[in-house]
């Protein structure tokens, strides 16, 4: 069992625990997931770029992970897979000759 399969089969174990799962479809992880990303948003309003809080930082981050393993999990994705698929067609969109440097989208490089 790969690191991510273990630490996906303890947020399963919280969740179950629970009788959570009921409440899982894709819509509503999806919607968790926006909120949570704007909850960590949340902790740079108003701050430097790196101002903020390392403690919260970690919560808010957490809680993005938590669900977006869920939803990968309830439609049978491979995490370590699609990420490895999405890394392919952005090397190509973003070649290291044009996209160091930048923060162009790939249509403007």
């Amino acid at each position: 069992m790969t690191d991510i399969e273990q630490l996906l089969q303890q947020i399963r174990d919280f969740r179950d625990a629970r009788d959570w799962q009921q409440f899982h479809n894709s819509k509503d992880l999806a919607v968790a997931l926006s909120i949570e990303a704007s909850e960590l948003l949340e902790l740079f309003l108003w701050k430097g770029n790196e101002e903020a809080h390392p403690e919260k930082l970690k919560e808010e981050l957490a809680d993005v992970l938590m669900y977006a393993l869920l939803l990968a999990d309830k439609h049978g994705l491979d995490i370590q897979q699609i990420i490895e698929d999405k890394i392919k067609p952005n090397n190509e969109k973003y070649p290291v000759d044009k996209a160091k440097i930048t923060a162009k989208k790939y249509n403007e490089l």
